[in-house]
């Protein structure tokens, strides 16, 4: 037999509101005390003030009750804009509170008389708001739609707030500029300089030797990438085996010579190239260079013009346009004759020695990595499409991610299992930027998706450029990474970490205090 559904028909609403019924019964014991104070002559007169202090305590309470349901009644008055109400109800509640202030301070109770006025004039009170419909399904619905209002302007200020950040995080300083300029200038005035490069052909060698502890960096920013050797050769026990394999572009090139042959780095091995050199890199071999080609990838990267609406800010850094940033996906190519290789970016401070990182067993899996699912959206579903069938079909969407930034890659299992092969075949499949929309982590997920060993946390942490981060972490911590906007050498770095970069920042050198670096 069926059962009847529940009624949920809204119950009448009652003719008298409760606040006269209160007002009523107080009436009537009021009148029944009376009666016994003039009837009754057998009570002694202390037990009848024992039962008048008794009643003048509960009108207290009840008055003071009203007070509250008051005070909520004016800010919906408030909020509706009947501020005449408002008015009449606050200055109510005034007299109320006059009214117990008074009879606290003499030590005398309230006489019927005064709790009666009282009582029965915010009643009235009360009555006319109910008539008004502030009862508590409508405070309830109207705050509803505050709360949705606030919710919309936070939005609003958030989105403003992001789009501005962005902003300041794509800015080139003017000091970082001004270095550039003069490292160029310096270089090419300066023959000195170029002899000593080519005088260092000798440690050629070093290049190729895989008993050394090999890095690479891919980046445009001279400062950065200083740091990034300089924390490396001062927290190494052995600097003079350590390479640096860094790449730029053409227009930092001269310049990252420059800094690189005037300073030296505890006898650390420096060699940099340009990816415009490298011959391979074209656009028959490497489907994302086509696609940064493409009219129609850059309006969407600088425009934010696509299909499905306005493109989110963070989706329209230039930095996606840079090949620099798409090269990690072809370090076998870059250093073919290397076995393995540690990749850094090049907003990291090294402040353990690496040198162990060689020595770890990837158990025949290409990338070492760090993972980061120790929070819910670093799990595979939040980079990627899982509305896609290549994706759910293929992937776990609780599958662990990992961070980019500190990477031990073994070359020879990547050549072995064609890793880049995968790369090509999944950035092609994305052509039309239906498995992913930002950055290189996603498509990393996917190439390196099941030939990822998990690293020791402590050698890779994370959040120095937008969050707060444990101290205990940051002590235990090999690798520092300011992963986010706040980069340390830009102003808007997050003041308490950026000590933790600048230490590595010699701010003596004359090109720096040419260029006001402080």
């Amino acid at each position: 037999m069926r059962r009847r559904g529940a009624d949920f028909r809204r119950p009448v609403r009652r003719r008298i509101p409760d606040a006269l019924w209160w007002a009523l019964c107080c009436g009537v014991v009021i009148l029944f005390v009376y009666i016994l104070s003039k009837g009754n002559q057998i009570e002694s007169r202390p037990a009848l003030a024992q039962g008048l202090c008794v009643c003048v305590c509960f009108f207290c309470f009840f008055l003071v009750g009203q007070i509250s349901l008051a005070k909520a009644f004016v800010v919906i008055a408030k909020e509706s804009n009947n501020l005449q109400f408002a008015w009449e109800l606050s200055a109510q509640i005034r007299n109320s509170q006059i009214l117990l202030s008074n009879a606290a301070t003499r030590r005398v109770p309230l006489s019927t008389r005064e709790s009666e006025s009282a009582i029965r004039d915010m009643a009235l009170l009360l009555y006319q708001a109910q008539q008004l419909h502030y009862d508590s399904a409508t405070m309830i619905m109207r705050f509803k739609a505050k709360i949705q209002a606030l919710e919309e302007q936070m939005n609003s200020v958030t989105e403003k707030s992001s789009k501005y950040g962005q902003i300041a995080a794509e800015e080139v300083p003017k000091s970082l500029y001004c270095l550039g300029v003069r490292l160029t200038t310096e270089w090419f005035k300066n023959l000195n300089l170029q002899n000593k490069l080519r005088d260092k052909r000798q440690v050629e060698m070093k290049l190729k030797d895989n008993n050394l502890f090999h890095f690479c960096v891919f980046s445009d920013n001279i400062l950065a990438t200083s740091v990034v050797v300089n924390s490396t050769s001062i927290s190494s026990k052995n600097p003079d085996m350590i390479v640096f394999h860094l790449v730029t572009d053409e227009i930092n090139f001269a310049a990252m010579k420059a800094w690189f042959a005037m300073n030296d780095f505890r006898g650390v091995t420096v060699e940099v190239q340009k990816f415009e050199d490298f011959i391979w890199l074209n656009a028959s071999y490497v489907p994302v260079l086509k696609q940064l080609q493409d009219t129609e990838t850059q309006s969407y990267y600088f425009s934010g013009n696509s299909g499905d609406g306005r493109t989110p800010i963070k989706f329209r850094n230039p930095k996606y346009l840079s090949m620099l940033n798409h090269l990690r996906f072809y370090i076998p190519e870059v250093f073919p004759a290397l076995k393995k290789v540690v990749f850094l970016d090049d907003d990291v401070v090294v402040q353990k020695d690496l040198s162990g990182l060689f020595s770890l067993d990837l158990k025949g899996n290409v990338n070492g990595a760090v993972e980061t699912c120790m929070e819910t959206f670093h799990r595979y579903h939040k980079y990627l499409n899982y509305s896609h069938p290549l994706i759910h079909t293929h992937f776990d969407p609780d599958a662990c991610g990992w961070a980019f930034g500190m990477n031990v890659f073994d070359l020879v299992e990547w050549r072995k299992k064609n890793v880049t092969g995968i790369y090509h075949y999944w950035q092609e499949k994305n052509v039309d930027r239906t498995l992913w929309k930002l950055g290189t982590l996603p498509p990393g997920l996917l190439t390196f998706y099941g030939l990822t060993e998990p690293l020791d946390p402590s050698w890779h942490v994370l959040g120095f450029g937008y969050t707060t981060v444990d101290p205990q972490l940051i002590e235990r911590g090999a690798v520092l990474h300011f992963n986010g906007n706040s980069k340390p050498w830009l102003k808007i770095g997050i003041e308490k970490y950026k000590p933790l970069w600048e230490k590595f920042v010699d701010y003596s050198h004359p090109l720096l205090q040419q260029c006001n670096f402080h």
